[in-house]
C-alpha cells in the first residue's frame, strides 16, 4: 500500500474509534465533584549515578543542541519537567566516576566536570525545571579514614551544603532539592544536621527527599521522630514497582519514584515507561518520577547500556537516536505541568490498562491512557507479575467542572511489536464529546493523550549523521590551554579522576597534560578498582598500539600504565582483564592480563623513575603482544588467548598523582 494512502487510511480508523459510542465496554467518570487527589511534581531524567552524560558534551554543534531540545525544550519532546544530577565524589557509581568539587579538605573548583553545564543547559531551555541533586559517593576525606560518610556529619553535611551554594554563586542554580542516599542504610541524625545546615545558612527553600532508596525503614522512623519528620518534605523510593506501603500513605509527605526504568530503551523499554509513569500515581500514589537515566550517552558496553529516554553515544559521528521513551514521556510532560493536581477518578480498565487525569484548576484537564501488555513491558526490575490486558471499548462521562467541555485534542502512540512497526505520539483528529461523554476502542500497547491544551508538538530536526565506528587512529597531546570541560574528550574514567592539568614546571613540550588526581580511595557503595582507570576506543578492537608519555609523581610507589583490550568498565571495573603494560618508580616493570596485576605474562628492569618522562608503547596483535620503553624494545609475549576485544586505557597503579601525554591509538 503507498504509505501515504496508509495513513490516510490509519488516521481515519483511529478518528472513528474515538467518535463512535458503544453500548458495550465500561463507563470511566471524570470529575472533581468530590475533591481532587495529591500535587503532581513532574516527570525527570537522571544525569549520574554514574557518568550517564559523559560522552555528551564531546557532541559537536547542532547535534548536542538538539539532543538537548529533545529533552528539555517545552512542547518539542520530552519536554521534562525535572533535571536530577549527581554530586561528583570522585567514584564508580555504575558506569564512570563523576569528579568532586572538592579533590581534597583543601581543595574547591565549582567548574569540574559536566552537571553544572548541564543544569544550565536544561534551565536555559526551560526555566521552570526542577534541579534536584543527590551525592552517590563522597572523596576519601569526608570519611576521616573510614569507607562511611555518616560517621562525621557534620562534614557530610557542610560538603553537601557548601556544593549548593557553590551551585548558586558560581552558576546561578538553584538547587530545589537535595537527596539522601546510601545501599546499605540510611542515618537521621545526618539528614537532621543537614537541615540544619542547610536553615542557617539561609538555604531553608531546599527541600529533603530521604532515603531515595527504599520506603522501608525510613517511612517508620518518620511516624515514630517529628524531628526527622519535619527535615524530610519527599520520601523517595528507587524502583518501586509502581507502588508503595500503607505506612508511607499515612505521612502526607510526597511520595516520588526518585530513580526508575533502567531499562533498555527499545519498544519494550518504551512500553515499560509508559505503564511506569501512569501506574506509579494509579498504584503507588507517587507525584513524581524520575528516569535513570536522561541520556544513554556513554559506551555502551559498560553496564546498562542504552538504559536511557534516548541514546547519545557516538560525538565522534554526531549520530544519536530518539528513542521511543522520549515520546511516551511527551504524553505526559508537554499537556502538563507541576502543580497540576491529579484527580481522584484515576485508575485501572476492567481489561487492563490504567489511565490518570490532571487538572490546573482553571479548567484544563489532561487525560493520559496506557494499555501495554505485560510482555511489551516490562522493566529490568523489579520482577513483574502476570497480568492481562485486551482490547476494549472504554467511555469517559466529564462531569464536575469539566462537563462543559466540548471537545479535547488527541494524541497517540501504538507498538506493533509483532510487525516491529509503530507510530509515535502521532496528533489525530479531535473527539467531539456528546453530553460530556466520549468512547475509544483501546487496542493493546497503547497510548493516548486526550487533553483541552493545543500546544502540544512533536518537534523534529534532519536526520543526524549516520552512525560510525570509533576512528581506529585517534590521538590527543591534551593541549588545550581553555578547556570547556575538565575532562578530555571520550576518555570514561572508570575509578579515579583524569583531569586537563597545566604543568607549570615543564613549559616545554609537557605543558599540557592529563593528570590522575584522586589520592586516597573515595567512600562509595559500588566496586572501584584498587588501580585508576580510564578507557577510551571501540570496544570491538582487536588489534592495536597504544602509545603515551607517562610522568609518575609517587617516589615511593608510584607505577602507571597503558593497556589494550580492557574488557569491563563501570561496577565491573575491579575484574577487568587485558593487555596491561606497567612500569614503576621503583625501576621495574610488569606485563599482565588483568587490571588487579595477579595474572603476570611478563616482568623485570626497566630503569623507570619518578619525576621524569617516558614514552610506554603497546602493541597486541592475534595472540602476541609486545612493549617498547621510550623507543625501545623491553618485552615481547605470545599466548595472549582473552580477552578477544576492548577499550585502549591508560591508569596508575593506586590512587596516586600522575600526568600523561601525547596519547596515541592506532587500530586495525
Amino acid at each position: 500500500m503507498d504509505q501515504r494512502v496508509f495513513w490516510v487510511f490509519a488516521s481515519a480508523v483511529c478518528l472513528l474509534s474515538l467518535t463512535v459510542h458503544s453500548s458495550s465496554g465500561q463507563t470511566y467518570p471524570l470529575t472533581d465533584e468530590g475533591g481532587l487527589g495529591r500535587v503532581f511534581d513532574g516527570i525527570g531524567g537522571l544525569s549520574g549515578g554514574g557518568a550517564t552524560s559523559r560522552l555528551l558534551v564531546n557532541y559537536a554543534e547542532p547535534y548536542r543542541s538538539q539532543i538537548l531540545d529533545y529533552l528539555f525544550k517545552p512542547n518539542f519532546g520530552a519536554s521534562l519537567h525535572i533535571l536530577k544530577v549527581e554530586i561528583g565524589g570522585d567514584a564508580q557509581t555504575t558506569d564512570g566516576t563523576e569528579p568532586s568539587y572538592m579533590h581534597y579538605e583543601n581543595d574547591e573548583n565549582f567548574f569540574r566536570g559536566y552537571e553544572w553545564w548541564l543544569m544550565k543547559e536544561a534551565k536555559k531551555r526551560n526555566p521552570n525545571i526542577t534541579l534536584i541533586a543527590l551525592p552517590w559517593a563522597f572523596p576519601g576525606w569526608v570519611g576521616r579514614g573510614k569507607n562511611w560518610p555518616y560517621d562525621f556529619p557534620d562534614v557530610t553535611a557542610a560538603y553537601v551544603v557548601n556544593w549548593v551554594i557553590g551551585a548558586k554563586k558560581y552558576h546561578d542554580l538553584d538547587i530545589q532539592y537535595i537527596g539522601i542516599w546510601n545501599e546499605r542504610s540510611f542515618n537521621s541524625k545526618y539528614i537532621k544536621l543537614l537541615r540544619y545546615t542547610l536553615d542557617k545558612t539561609g538555604l531553608e527553600s531546599v527541600r529533603i527527599v530521604a532515603s531515595d532508596n527504599l520506603w522501608e525503614p525510613i517511612t517508620l522512623s518518620l511516624t515514630l521522630d517529628p524531628e526527622l519528620s519535619s527535615a524530610v518534605d519527599v520520601i523517595g523510593a528507587h524502583y518501586p514497582g509502581t507502588t508503595t506501603v500503607p505506612e508511607a500513605l499515612t505521612t502526607k509527605k510526597k511520595l516520588w519514584s526518585s530513580e526508575d526504568y533502567s531499562t533498555f530503551n527499545d519498544d519494550v523499554g518504551g512500553g515499560c515507561w509508559a505503564r511506569i509513569l501512569n501506574q506509579n500515581y494509579v498504584n503507588g500514589q507517587m507525584t513524581a518520577t524520575i528516569s535513570w537515566n536522561l541520556v544513554a550517552s556513554y559506551y555502551q558496553e559498560l553496564p546498562f547500556g542504552r538504559d536511557g529516554l534516548m541514546t547519545a553515544q557516538e560525538p565522534w559521528s554526531g549520530n544519536y537516536v530518539v528513542e521511543s521513551p522520549i515520546w511516551i514521556t511527551a504524553h505526559s510532560t508537554q499537556f502538563t505541568q507541576p502543580g497540576w493536581t491529579y484527580l481522584q477518578t484515576v485508575g485501572h480498565f476492567a481489561q487492563g490498562g490504567s489511565y490518570v487525569a490532571l487538572t490546573d484548576g482553571n479548567g484544563n484537564l489532561t487525560v493520559v491512557i496506557e494499555t501495554m501488555t505485560h510482555d511489551h513491558s516490562i522493566c529490568i526490575r523489579p520482577p513483574l507479575p502476570p497480568f492481562n490486558v485486551t482490547s476494549q471499548n472504554a467511555t469517559f462521562q466529564l462531569k464536575g467542572s469539566f462537563a462543559s467541555i466540548k471537545e479535547l485534542q488527541v494524541w497517540r502512540s501504538h507498538f506493533d511489536l509483532k510487525a516491529k512497526k509503530h507510530s509515535l505520539f502521532e496528533k489525530l483528529p479531535p473527539v467531539k464529546l456528546v453530553d460530556g461523554s466520549f468512547t475509544l476502542n483501546l487496542a493493546e500497547d497503547e497510548v493516548y493523550t486526550l487533553t483541552t491544551i493545543r500546544t502540544g508538538q512533536k518537534g523534529s530536526f534532519p536526520e543526524p549523521p549516520p552512525s560510525a565506528r570509533f576512528p581506529k587512529a585517534y590521538k590527543d597531546n591534551f593541549d588545550t590551554r581553555n578547556p570547556p570541560f575538565s575532562e578530555a574528550p571520550n576518555f570514561a574514567d572508570q575509578t579515579g579522576v583524569f583531569e586537563y592539568y597545566i604543568n607549570l614546571t615543564d613549559p616545554g613540550p609537557h605543558t599540557f597534560t592529563l593528570r590522575q588526581v584522586v589520592t586516597e580511595r573515595p567512600i562509595t557503595w559500588a566496586t572501584d578498582a584498587d588501580q585508576t582507570v580510564t578507557v577510551i576506543g571501540d570496544y570491538q578492537w582487536q588489534n592495536m598500539m597504544v602509545t603515551c608519555d607517562v610522568f609518575m609523581e609517587n617516589v615511593q610507589s608510584g607505577g602507571v600504565f597503558v593497556a589494550a583490550r580492557v574488557d569491563k568498565g563501570g561496577q565491573s571495573v575491579r575484574s577487568a582483564k587485558g593487555v596491561f603494560f606497567w612500569v614503576f618508580a621503583d625501576g621495574s616493570y610488569k606485563v599482565t592480563n588483568d587490571l588487579a596485576g595477579q595474572s603476570v605474562l611478563a616482568e623485570g628492569q626497566s630503569g623507570t623513575r619518578p619525576f621524569d618522562w617516558h614514552n610506554l608503547s603497546l602493541s597486541v596483535k592475534g595472540q602476541s603482544a609486545s612493549g617498547m620503553l621510550d623507543g625501545r624494545q623491553l618485552w615481547n609475549v605470545t599466548g595472549v588467548s582473552s580477552p578477544k576485544n576492548g577499550w585502549a586505557a591508560i591508569g596508575t597503579h593506586s590512587f596516586e598523582l600522575a600526568q600523561f601525554d601525547n596519547f596515541n591509538v592506532l587500530a586495525e
